[in-house]
């Protein structure tokens, strides 16, 4: 069915603009993390709606979101392993929102934890993203650490434990996507534009 879909889309794509290979394999890389998670989302939705945590994913989903757009972070190796770690994630830490009352204490540690790692390791780019460009890097890296802090002094302003646990989720979350441990557990490689030489060949 993915496969179907994207090569209609790169055929309607071709028909009225020429690219060069090099750059239709990006074109096709952007359409099936598109399409991905479309489909992620729309199943997640299903599920988290029968399971009464819909609220709680949607709001995870975009804030996190938010942190990934500029920090990246890993991809699975293959739609299977993508889908069952976005179930299992999507699921486990809306509950986890719903339910769960953090002291303050252990919201401070975890929240400046995560908020080191991001610094540390934002952006991580994947094999099929390299994020060639360290002038890029170093932006993409002061941006996401901005919003980390802009999180964590959320955190600590706002009263709601729910909007609390959503923010820290989120950082949890995106420290987990960049950090170099999650790569070599999943088999992924870490560090990807050290691959590729400046003109961003292999």
């Amino acid at each position: 069915m993915k496969e179907v879909v994207l090569s209609n889309l790169l055929d309607l794509i071709i028909k009225y603009k020429n690219y060069d290979k090099t750059k239709l394999l990006e074109i096709k890389y952007g359409l099936e993390v598109l399409y991905l998670t479309i489909t992620k989302f729309i199943v997640i939705s299903i599920i988290t709606l029968l399971l009464g945590i819909f609220k709680e994913f949607v709001l995870l989903f975009f804030i996190y979101g938010i942190l990934r757009t500029t920090g990246f972070g890993l991809h699975a190796n293959n739609s299977k392993d993508c889908y069952i770690i976005s179930i299992i994630t999507y699921i486990t830490f809306p509950i986890l929102i719903k339910y769960l009352n953090i002291e303050e204490l252990y919201l401070l540690i975890t929240s400046i934890i995560s908020l080191i790692i991001i610094i540390i390791f934002s952006p991580a780019d994947t094999e099929k993203r390299p994020l060639i460009n360290k002038k890029k890097r170093i932006i993409l890296k002061i941006i996401t650490s901005i919003i980390s802090i802009v999180y964590i002094i959320l955190i600590f302003i706002i009263k709601s434990n729910y909007y609390k646990n959503i923010l820290l989720f989120s950082l949890i979350l995106e420290a987990l996507a960049v950090n170099p441990i999650s790569y070599k557990l999943l088999g992924l490689r870490y560090n990807n534009h050290k691959a590729y030489n400046r003109k961003g060949v292999k």
